[in-house]
């Protein structure tokens, strides 16, 4: 357990869902924490799981994708773990390739190659870390965003993790670094 920081909860699981407005478009959701501020309470992170849908596969040379993240403060657009205040994130993609065969003596034939990339990080904390993240606003945000898809995508979520109480002087600075990281 990292210093000034003291568990106050058995473990808990949060868990939520997300679907687009619309296809191929940013929405986010709040997730409610219910922590309580005048005891400085916080939500230490061990693990998240996020499940998306697939991606629409598309004819011919395309591309489609569907991205998730799970941030501790609002985001404007999906964002990726290389953001500070992006806890964790999944991604799907699915890349067509087409192509057309003509020998000089045999009509056009079409091949298909699909391939599927699939990508989650981090699952859960490493084994010599404590934690994944702490949250210490009241809440928290699911973000989903897709590309080339003929339907809004959707995900759910899992956030494995429990409530402690941290010193003053750690609260107040991670209150005012994810709030300015917003």
């Amino acid at each position: 357990m990292p210093k000034g920081l003291t568990r106050n909860s058995s473990p808990i699981q949060v868990s939520a869902n997300i679907v687009e407005s619309a296809a191929n478009t940013f929405t986010t959701q709040e997730i409610d924490l219910t922590l309580n501020a005048l005891d400085q309470e916080v939500f230490v992170v061990t693990q998240v799981n996020i499940d998306l849908s697939p991606p629409t596969m598309q004819d011919y040379a395309s591309r489609s994708s569907v991205i998730c993240t799970l941030s501790s403060t609002s985001r404007t657009s999906v964002g990726s773990i290389a953001d500070s205040n992006v806890i964790a994130q999944s991604r799907k993609d699915i890349q067509v390739i087409a192509s057309i065969v003509q020998p000089p003596t045999v009509p056009p034939v079409q091949n298909f190659g699909v391939a599927v990339f699939d990508r989650e990080d981090p699952l859960f904390a490493a084994m010599d870390e404590d934690y994944i993240g702490i949250i210490a606003t009241s809440n928290c945000h699911l973000n989903i965003t897709g590309s080339g898809n003929d339907d809004p995508m959707g995900a759910s979520v899992r956030v494995y993790g429990y409530r402690a109480k941290m010193d003053a002087a750690g609260y107040a600075a991670l209150v005012q670094s994810q709030v300015l990281s917003a």
